[in-house]
């Protein structure tokens, strides 16, 4: 089973414009034959999972007492198999290490870290490259204004690539992966 990490912020509720393309980008990956993978929580992540599962996709939920302790969630009902973990740290290496490519939808800080975490472990071989694919307007504008030559050579700023929307993000996944 291929899988795919998905990141993104737990705020946008359904209905919103964030929750319909996360839950977009989980119907296609379903449809391509995907696993997705969320933390398993809600707002980005429950649409990914929701997205698939209706599609009849594989979704995990990598979930953390460390956050259901910090902020009171319970795992989103989407979830086809559940994997906890105790801390954030874990957590994260869980979803960076175990997926075959990664995409970033909108969010925060948090998503931000998952972002600059899977791109740095990428670039100092910490895990094998992999597709690393930022979708929307929020991280294009934020990768122009970081990307600056003198500390991110091209070939680094390479192993991000942009994309618009979840179906050009599928089209860049099924290259890099198929």
């Amino acid at each position: 089973m291929r899988i795919i990490s998905v990141f993104g912020s737990a705020a946008p509720q359904p209905g919103s414009a964030d929750y319909e393309l996360a839950r977009q980008m989980g119907r296609l990956l379903a449809e391509a034959g995907f696993a997705a993978q969320t933390g398993g929580y809600g707002g980005v992540m429950a649409a990914v999972s929701q997205g698939a599962a209706v599609a009849g996709g594989h979704v995990l939920g990598i979930t953390c007492a460390q956050i259901e302790t910090f902020r009171p969630v319970s795992p989103n009902q989407w979830l086809t198999e559940e994997i906890k973990y105790q801390t954030l740290r874990r957590r994260l290496a869980h979803l960076t290490e175990k997926c075959d490519g990664m995409v970033v939808m909108p969010g925060g800080v948090g998503t931000l870290t998952e972002l600059a975490l899977s791109w740095n472990m990428i670039l100092v071989g910490e895990i094998p490259p992999r597709p690393l694919i930022a979708v929307g307007g929020l991280w294009a504008g934020m990768l122009n204004a970081f990307i600056n030559p003198a500390y991110v050579t091209p070939q680094f700023a390479a192993l991000v690539q942009s994309a618009k929307t979840p179906r050009e993000a599928i089209r860049l996944l099924m290259k890099a992966v198929a």
